[in-house]
C-alpha cells in the first residue's frame, strides 16, 4: 500500500522522507527523521514505534545498518518494512517476507527505498536511480524521485496520500508537508505545497530562532 524514499543530502547534511500510499495520511504513520541523526520509513502493516526507535538509536551511534538488524528483532518484524540512512549516508531495509502484494527495496549510498502491493519490483530501483541523478535541493529531488515511482507503474492501485518531511539544523522538521487524502494524485498536490512552502522555509526558521530579525510575515496589516 505504500512506496517510499529516505535520503541524505551529501552537500548539506540535510535528511528528508517521502512516502505515498492508497491508505489515508500515511506520512503521519510512516515517515520520521531528526537532524543530525538520519530519517527513517516504518511501514506496511505499520507498527509507529519503530520509527522513533530507529531514530534512538542512531542518536546513540549505530548505523543504518546495525539500526535495521536490532528492529528486525522486534515483534512482528516478518510483517514490517523499515528504510533507514545514516548520518554518514549509510543506508538499510528490512522487508519481512509477509509484506503485501508485490514488494521491492533497493538502496545506494545517502539513499533507500521500497514499496509493497507495488505495480512491479522495479520501482524502487527506478527511484534510487532517479535521486543519485539529480541535484540541487533535497525536497525537489523527493519530489522529483516520488514522480519517478509513479512513472515506473507505483501502487497496483491508486495512491490517496502523499507526505514529506525535511529536517536540518534546528530540532524540529524544517518541511513536514501532507496531502492527507485526495482522489486526485497526491504526489502533484504534495509538489504544488512545496513550490509554495519552499522560499518560505528559511523564513519560517528565523522566526522561530530570532523573531527581531525575521522577514516580513506577509499577512495584511504587517510592515
Amino acid at each position: 500500500m505504500t512506496f517510499s524514499i529516505v535520503a541524505r543530502c551529501r552537500r548539506t547534511s540535510m535528511f528528508g522522507v517521502a512516502v505515498s500510499s492508497s491508505s489515508p495520511a500515511v506520512a503521519a504513520r510512516c515517515a520520521y527523521a531528526q537532524a543530525g541523526v538520519g530519517a527513517v520509513a516504518s511501514q506496511n502493516v505499520t507498527d509507529p514505534t519503530l520509527g522513533p526507535r530507529a531514530l534512538e538509536l542512531m542518536a546513540r551511534g549505530a548505523s543504518a545498518a546495525e539500526t535495521v538488524a536490532i528492529l528486525k528483532r522486534s515483534a512482528f518484524s516478518e510483517y514490517r518494512q523499515i528504510l533507514a540512512v545514516d548520518a554518514a549516508g549509510g543506508s538499510a531495509i528490512h522487508s519481512g517476507p509477509n509484506a503485501l502484494g508485490i514488494w521491492a527495496e533497493a538502496r545506494g549510498e545517502d539513499v533507500a527505498c521500497g514499496g509493497n502491493l507495488l505495480a512491479n519490483d522495479r520501482i524502487p530501483q527506478a527511484m534510487v536511480d532517479a535521486f543519485l541523478a539529480s541535484g540541487g535541493d533535497l525536497g525537489d529531488r523527493l519530489i522529483l524521485t516520488m514522480r519517478a515511482a509513479l512513472k515506473a507503474g507505483g501502487e497496483a492501485g491508486p495512491v490517496r496520500s502523499a507526505g514529506m518531511k525535511l529536517v536540518r539544523d534546528v530540532s524540529w522538521p524544517v518541511a513536514d508537508l501532507r496531502c492527507d487524502w485526495t482522489e486526485a494524485c497526491p504526489i502533484e498536490q504534495l509538489a504544488t505545497l512545496w513550490e509554495i512552502y519552499k522560499p518560505q522555509l528559511d523564513a519560517y526558521v528565523t522566526r522561530a530562532l530570532n523573531p527581531s530579525g525575521a522577514p516580513s510575515y506577509g499577512v495584511p496589516g504587517d510592515e
